[in-house]
């Protein structure tokens, strides 16, 4: 391409005077390129090694690595298809290059061809210090990720707890602001993590995302998927606001799904993120704008075509988005988190296990049916989903004909489980008489239970 733009090229072969070998795995491992960029043209023994060995110095490096990225993201690759996409000899000239940028300017990416031509066109195709310092520091990011994503893929299997975990994080957006207006923010995507994310979600409609949006919305949708996984024939809803479901349901038709979830707690729905495990129909997006309601964010895999247009045309600002659909019998991706803290990172296996009521133990009282454990395995998927301490009253539906399973009422992020017990009473209501509770942890003594059982 470089030489069809009649630009003189000289090939590599031609400059080392070795041959390319071995299918191309080596070609710049070579003196004459890598001298060329380590020379230091401040010292008169490394210039007099390049007269020595007929050594040319490199003032310009540009450099796009093979496409790993790109590669181990195709459907079906197999691992000698992604292997032969680790560039070896692109990172050792970038590293080289930006080593030296007191000499070099070293390129890694399209979006820094402006600022480059700019500056040789003010400066008489020369580059100053400054640019070549900050080019060097973003080409040591490139390699440095470009490194993790391989790292990262190689053990993508590996259950093992490895010594260092490389992370490689691409900003995705500059945010208006973090979880307070004071405070600046981004959000960032793991370069090389599997699709189907809510970082790969399309928007359609709406302002964009805020921190404290993309915090709630991934919650919601890790619930809906994980509802999925335990019952993936029906449809499954959830409401959530601050993180927490504060609705659930899990139906046989998208709208009583929505219609159920929403009544898990109307007031506290307002506002909230509605996120659906199925595409939405016409009927599921008339109740999500009758009268009463507000949502800021609305996930789903799809939407009916004149069921988007009602969606668009209910709130002008709210922000829908379209996710990737998961296969409810394909375990998630990611199977690892982490939560920073100053100093260094907490990494634990994800909660990822799909509820098995076979393995309960009948403890006490009349045995449970068995329509009373498939809704109980369901409600312990919310109740994974709200912060502890929590515990959640639910079960079958009575005003429901389809026997929907959802979230009657709970409480949350208490300090003490009786505090717990208490809200989930109270948000329940009726429906607590006969219901199923369920709580995160055990009970160290009778007050929590008394409660629930009274």
């Amino acid at each position: 391409v470089i030489e069809q733009a009649g630009i003189p090229v000289v090939s590599i072969d031609e400059l080392t005077g070795f041959p390319e070998m071995m299918d191309g795995r080596v070609k710049t491992l070579h003196p004459k390129v890598h001298g060329g960029l380590l020379a230091r043209r401040d010292l008169d023994t490394h210039l007099q090694s390049m007269r020595d060995h007929d050594i040319k110095p490199i003032d310009l490096v540009v450099v796009n690595l093979y496409p790993f990225e790109a590669t181990i993201a195709k459907p079906g690759v197999t691992e000698p298809e992604a292997i032969e996409q680790i560039d070896i000899g692109g990172p050792s000239m970038v590293r080289s290059a930006a080593k030296n940028h007191a000499s070099v300017a070293i390129v890694t990416e399209p979006g820094q061809y402006r600022a480059l031509l700019d500056e040789m066109a003010t400066n008489d195709g020369a580059t100053t210090l400054g640019l070549r310092k900050q080019l060097a520091s973003s080409a040591f990011a490139q390699t440095g990720a470009y490194d993790a994503m391989i790292a990262s893929w190689l053990t993508r299997n590996d259950a093992s707890v490895p010594q260092t975990m490389p992370i490689a994080l691409r900003r995705h957006d500059e945010l208006r602001y973090g979880e307070n207006p004071h405070q600046s923010a981004s959000v960032y995507t793991q370069i090389g993590a599997p699709a189907g994310t809510l970082l790969d979600a399309e928007q359609l409609h709406g302002k964009p995302l805020s921190y404290n949006n993309i915090n709630d919305a991934s919650a919601a949708l890790e619930l809906v998927r994980a509802m999925a996984r335990t019952s993936p024939g029906a449809f499954n809803t959830c409401v959530v606001k601050h993180t927490n479901p504060c609705g659930a349901a899990s139906a046989d038709s998208c709208v009583e799904a929505i219609d159920r979830a929403i009544a898990g707690d109307p007031l506290a729905a307002f506002g909230g993120i509605l996120a659906s495990a199925n595409p939405i129909d016409r009927a599921g997006v008339e109740r999500i704008t009758a009268d009463g309601t507000f949502f800021e964010i609305v996930i789903a895999p799809g939407y009916e075509p004149d069921a988007l247009e009602l969606l668009k045309s209910r709130w002008k600002n709210l922000r829908i988005l379209r996710v990737q659909a998961q296969d409810a019998g394909q375990p998630a991706p990611i199977t690892r988190e982490l939560k920073f803290i100053p100093g260094g990172a907490l990494v634990q296996e994800r909660d990822l296990i799909v509820p098995d009521h076979s393995q309960w133990v009948h403890a006490a009282g009349p045995a449970p049916t068995p329509e009373q454990l498939d809704a109980a395995a369901m409600l312990e998927n919310m109740c994974r989903a709200l912060s502890s301490n929590a515990v959640l009253i639910g079960g079958i539906d009575p005003e429901s004909d389809s026997k929907a399973v959802r979230l009657f009422g709970a409480g949350a992020g208490q300090m003490d489980r009786v505090a717990s017990c208490r809200g989930a009473v109270q948000k329940a209501g009726e429906l607590s008489k006969g219901a199923i509770a369920f709580s995160d942890a055990f009970f160290p003594f009778d007050d929590g239970p008394t409660i629930l059982i009274e």
